[in-house]
């Protein structure tokens, strides 16, 4: 059964039966309607239309908060495979997940102690033009949700921090974090992101 997380709120990633090893984030959106700010406002700052390119990260950090590897749109795999970004989605066209990051967290050496996930409007549009905006987890093995985190916080910023996953007493937890950022890329959030570990 999916876990629909708050802000702040931390969950453990395991199944019946043990601990999970594959997973995906996924995140979707949509482009705000014009009368209105959306559920995260409209990515144009206010005039909504067109399309929204926000871009999904995934950055890996040891137990020393060192950055060991960056999965993102220029750099699709990471951490010898272990793990995958499918690709960018220029639009936010279509239902679903507009862009998804795989994890094999069974292949993610002793030493990774965090993966944060972010999103960042690489055209510089606000989350004033975002709508039904959220970020999930699933299980890859059979395709259950286990987590979603709706990001409904319009605003001029241009970034998020969506979640963490992170390993704790040797057992992997989810913490939805939703902190607004500015930036096109990660690497001009990494201040927020480092505060984040």
């Amino acid at each position: 059964m999916s876990v629909s997380l708050a802000k702040g709120q931390k969950i453990s990633l395991t199944k019946e039966g043990g601990a999970l090893s594959q997973i995906f984030m996924g995140l979707g959106w949509d482009v705000a309607k014009k009368s209105g700010g959306g559920f995260l406002g409209g990515l144009f700052g206010g005039g909504g239309g067109g399309d929204i390119d926000l871009d999904a990260s995934c950055l890996v950090f040891d137990d020393s908060g060192n950055l060991v590897d960056e999965i993102w749109f220029s750099q699709l795999r990471g951490m010898g495979g272990a793990i995958i970004h499918t690709g960018d989605n220029l639009t936010g066209e279509g239902d679903g997940d507009d862009e998804v990051i795989k994890v094999d967290l069974s292949r993610l050496p002793a030493n990774i102690k965090s993966l944060v996930f972010t999103v960042n409007s690489f055209r510089g549009q606000s989350f004033d033009s975002v709508a039904n905006a959220s970020c999930r987890v699933v299980d890859d093995t059979n395709g259950k949700e286990m987590a979603i985190f709706n990001l409904s916080e319009s605003g001029p910023h241009t970034g998020l921090i969506m979640a963490k996953i992170y390993r704790h007493n040797g057992e992997w937890k989810l913490h939805a974090i939703g902190e607004k950022t500015n930036g096109r890329t990660f690497r001009d959030m990494m201040p927020a992101i480092q505060g984040a570990l």
